[in-house]
């Protein structure tokens, strides 16, 4: 099992290396360039722009998306389900580039915090980068791995993630250290694929269709019982039948649209105040 768990890092970790590594810096004017083949990628002939609005971000939140954080990634947006608050601390799951920590520190202000975690090296420093020539002092990066949060117990508002979670080997590890790191009555927001059928063998061999988020989907029924499991309450599993519409251009032909969907998940930590 560890050895396939490294195995899976590995592919993803080199994978999210590689776009790190070809986006546009910071300061570039290459906000526009063409997505990537991963999460919320390859949809064809749109640009990141185009993706994220595709995704459910408003033309507000693209305004205030610094350059180069936006890479086309991802598969829905956390934000538009999260509720934020001013004041409060979020953590973004594999926060790539780091685009929904940004979004997110305008939302929390001066007096909230945001910390992304990611398992790529070369999108933290992407991400770091963005930070610093932003001046977004309420926003840290951390290096780490989803299913080991470097994140201190019971400490976090809220956590946010954008098409990770089906990256992970781990699943229910991952869902066991969101609560873990969550104060009582913290909430979870996430934005992921899940799988409506099983995928045929052809396609759960494809090792690009597993960093094309795809492989790695969970059925709703597996996700529900981990969730429940880790402790969590007030579980909601939210499909997005419209997302068929773009997933089907990460794999273009493979008919992957009628297997995954986007879905949209929240649920709480039990606990906290009664009329938050």
């Amino acid at each position: 099992m560890k050895q396939k768990e490294n195995q899976v890092h590995s592919i993803v970790r080199d994978r999210y290396a590689e776009i790190a590594k070809n986006a546009p810096a910071p300061s570039s004017s290459g906000a526009c360039s063409p997505a990537s083949d991963c999460c919320g990628g390859g949809t064809k002939d749109l640009n990141v722009e185009q993706v994220a609005n595709l995704l459910g971000y408003t033309q507000e939140e693209l305004k205030d998306i610094p350059q180069g954080s936006n890479m086309g990634l991802g598969c829905g947006n956390p934000q538009a389900i999260a509720s934020l608050q001013e004041g409060e601390t979020v953590l973004d799951l594999g926060s790539g580039g780091g685009v929904d920590c940004f979004l997110a520190a305008k939302k929390v202000g001066k007096k909230g915090h945001v910390i992304g975690i990611d398992m790529t090296a070369e999108m933290l420093e992407k991400a770091r980068e963005t930070a610093r020539e932003g001046n977004f002092d309420n926003v840290e990066f951390r290096l780490g791995e989803i299913e080991h949060l470097p994140v201190a117990d019971n400490s976090v508002d809220v956590i946010m993630s954008n098409c990770v979670l089906n990256l992970s080997p781990r699943k229910p590890q991952v869902l066991k250290e969101a609560f873990r790191i969550l104060k009582k009555g913290g909430r979870l927001a996430i934005s992921d694929v899940v799988a409506t059928s099983p995928l045929p063998e052809e396609l759960m061999n494809d090792p690009d269709l597993l960093t094309g988020c795809i492989t790695g989907a969970a059925s709703v029924k597996d996700l529900q019982s981990w969730m429940e499991e880790a402790g969590f309450q007030d579980i909601q599993i939210q499909i997005w039948d419209e997302s068929r519409n773009f997933i089907k251009d990460w794999a273009p032909g493979s008919g992957i649209e009628n297997y995954v969907v986007s879905a949209q998940i929240k649920a709480k930590k039990p606990g906290g105040c009664c009329c938050a």
